[in-house]
């Protein structure tokens, strides 16, 4: 109740104090603002602007994106960056428990969902290099826009558009990084290119990007420790290709065929080296060559769309989808690990790795239109079909450790919104009927546990998802709204169905695998006018049966099934200052979980979520110039103590924060445009947050974050 009555009162304020200042504003600034408000979200299934809709959404436009990249290296790093509420990143290939809100956001290229929620290999943040991204758009809290799995938000990256002017257009860039100290094998580079072609009503878009990395270094110059399991970005070459190819079939519709390839795969030269937690020594690498084969992942997508934007005086989209993933992690030798089994091999002396292979096959169809002879009210009708398979092998035995999974999902779906007193009042809701099934035929698990006989089973389930909301805008540029919305994901059955060990289950009566539908309250106000854009949000939000990672004695993490309760403020502030071109920023973002963790859940929540599933309370500070042909930033991230509290608490687990500074400049010539980005700009020693609040007698999870890392780049245009 503490944290309601302070939003309510930040909320107040920062609904009042713009309203007065601005309430005399010369209409030009307004004007000159409105370009921003009317910014068009494709994640949000309709083409109203983002301030016609009772959400909290932020864009990531292309400068802001390729700065980030160019410090961090990934799209999930410039997001995190750039969001207070999102995760720090673990800095490895797997973003198992990076959160947004406190749950797990829906990964998207152009709408095709990348997440895996039926065997989370935590891997959908890479699937396609941000070379080929124009920008990222976020929707905060649960909500079912896109379907399954946005029961934290959405994350939609949309790809390049087609070219716009007639011949040859394209871009190319050169990068290259290194460590502190410039080590040898911690140097890194990026080559790039994307050719545009536009002849009367036809258009093509090919490109390439390819990226060695070495390992990296921590602040005190020594190599930071390998994830040989979950998989690494260090010491990795990636290869993404990417093909656009669109004909106008009139001034208004066109078709579109999209589609990509990303690749990563480790080397495999290094080995990790146990750490010392007690001593602060993280873990370390030293060169080696690991069992079996490097952690990989591999996306192919592919994308056919029909638009039309007055289709019968509305606009009309459809889509149909391919999209197919295999996550290969590393293995080990391991007298505790789970892939042992004393008949095939003694016990210790059994290698194994596992691949988690999923494939999608979805189509999307919407119509919106102003209704006729009540212009005031929109509607937007759409259905939605997704069949995904998803199984989890083991490559070396030939053995499944999740049983294939097939989940269907049919989504019928219709939106309104109503504007009222010359827009200044808007009511907007909606209803989504999820139909699932989940197909599991009969399978045995693993010896370690119990080699349990499992009866197969097709349960389905169905619900009515509801969301709705008020805005109002007394003024152009200044905001409120109230809205309700309701996600829907499955969770990580994987992990469930293959950690059963209790004889006569039955896949057609086992709850654990029903679906997680969480909720979303929240009320926010935003100010977009003049030199001033400020926005506050307070939310709550909950789920019955919520997903919660608990890990085993084998440091393999289990799913448990327990009410969750999450609430969380952010705030953002960003200012035009008197001189030309300089832009200050500030964001903050509170977040506290809390789940049941009684032995018979009573529906009351007792006990904070640790790292593995919330993030730290952040304050984000920034510095950006652009005037003429430089450009510049400074950026700071404070991530805040946290003690965790509850009847399982483990006082290892407790968080000390840190503070990290990165900074970037750029200076356009004739020739194309030098950059150069230094992360850590002062060579902070830390720990990761994820290490440092899960797993606390683990010693080759104990990594430490990137020390002082230098990129240089060269792109042009053309």
């Amino acid at each position: 109740m503490y944290y309601r009555r302070l939003a309510g009162a930040i909320l107040a304020s920062v609904a009042i104090v713009p309203a007065a200042a601005f309430a005399q504003a010369d209409q030009s600034e307004a004007d000159a603002s409105s370009a921003a408000r009317d910014i068009i979200v494709t994640a949000s299934r309709s083409v109203l602007p983002a301030r016609a809709l009772p959400l909290t959404i932020d864009v990531i436009d292309k400068r802001a994106l390729d700065e980030q990249i160019a410090i961090s290296g990934s799209v999930t790093d410039a997001v995190s960056n750039l969001t207070p509420s999102f995760s720090p990143t673990r800095q490895k290939l797997s973003g198992a428990g990076e959160t947004l809100r406190g749950r797990s956001p829906l990964f998207a290229i152009n709408g095709i969902p990348q997440s895996t929620p039926l065997r989370d290999g935590s891997r959908d943040g890479f699937t396609i290099d941000g070379f080929f991204v124009e920008r990222v758009e976020l929707i905060y809290g649960s909500n079912a826009l896109q379907g399954i799995g946005g029961t934290g938000g959405i994350v939609n990256q949309v790809t390049v558009g087609a070219p716009r002017q007639e011949g040859l257009s394209g871009r190319v860039l050169l990068q290259g990084s290194a460590d502190d100290d410039f080590t040898s094998d911690g140097l890194g580079g990026k080559a790039a290119a994307l050719l545009q072609h536009k002849s009367g009503r036809w258009d093509a878009t090919v490109g390439a990007s390819y990226e060695k990395r070495g390992v990296f270094y921590d602040g005190r110059g020594r190599r930071i420790g390998l994830n040989l399991t979950q998989g690494e970005t260090q010491d990795s070459q990636t290869l993404s290709l990417f093909g656009r190819f669109g004909f106008a079939l009139s001034g208004t519709a066109r078709i579109d065929l999209i589609a990509s390839r990303f690749e990563l795969k480790g080397d495999g030269d290094y080995v990790a080296v146990a750490g010392n937690r007690l001593a602060g020594l993280p873990t370390t690498a030293t060169r080696g060559n690991a069992p079996g084969g490097p952690a990989a992942n591999r996306t192919d997508s592919v994308a056919l769309t029909l638009t039309d934007s007055l289709l019968g005086g509305g606009n009309f989209v459809s889509q149909i989808f391919f999209n197919r993933s295999r996550d290969t992690f590393g293995g080990e030798i391991n007298p505790i690990a789970t892939f042992q089994d004393p008949l095939i091999a003694p016990i210790g002396t059994l290698f194994d790795q596992s691949q988690n292979r999923s494939r999608k096959l979805g189509g999307k169809i919407s119509y919106e239109r102003a209704v006729p002879g009540l212009e005031a009210l929109t509607l937007v009708a759409g259905f939605d079909a997704l069949a995904d398979r998803t199984a989890q092998r083991l490559t070396a035995t030939g053995r499944i450790w999740v049983p294939p999974t097939d989940f269907r999902s049919l989504a019928p779906f219709g939106q309104a919104n109503l504007k009222l007193l010359d827009e200044k009042l808007r009511f907007a809701g909606g209803v989504r009927w999820e139909n699932v099934r989940i197909k599991i035929d009969d399978y045995v698990t693993l010896a370690t546990s119990g080699r349990t006989a499992v009866s197969g089973g097709a349960p389905e389930f169905s619900d009515l998802l509801y969301n709705g909301g008020v805005i109002v805008e007394p003024v152009p540029g200044i905001r409120a709204y109230a809205s309700y919305a309701e996600g829907f994901t499955v969770p990580d059955i994987g992990r469930i169905t293959r950690a059963v060990a209790t004889p006569g289950v039955d896949i057609d009566s086992f709850l654990d695998i029903s679906p997680i539908v969480s909720n979303n309250r929240e009320i926010g106000v935003e100010v977009k006018r003049g030199p001033l854009d400020a926005s506050a949000t307070y939310f709550w939000s909950s789920s019955d049966k919520g997903q919660l990672l608990v890990a085993r004695a084998d440091g393999i993490f289990d799913v448990q099934r327990q009410r969750v309760e999450i609430e969380g403020l952010e705030i953002n502030l960003g200012v035009a200052m008197p001189i030309e071109g300089l832009r200050l920023s500030v964001g903050y973002a509170h977040l506290q979980g809390r789940y049941d963790a009684s032995r018979v859940p009573d529906g009351k929540v007792d006990t904070d979520l640790d790292g593995t599933n919330i993030s730290p309370d952040r304050v984000n500070i920034a510095a950006n110039y652009a005037r003429g042909p430089l450009s510049a930033r400074v950026q700071n991230q404070f991530y805040l103590s946290r003690t965790f509290q509850g009847s399982t608490r483990d006082p290892r687990n407790d968080f000390g924060g840190y503070t990290l500074t990165d900074a970037y400049v750029r200076y356009d010539t004739g020739l194309g445009g030098l950059s150069l980005s230094v992360q850590n700009l002062f060579d902070k020693q830390y720990i990761d947050y994820s290490s440092d609040t899960r797993l606390p007698t683990d010693n080759l999870s104990y990594f430490a974050g990137r020390g002082r890392t230098f990129t240089i780049g060269w792109d042009k245009r053309f």
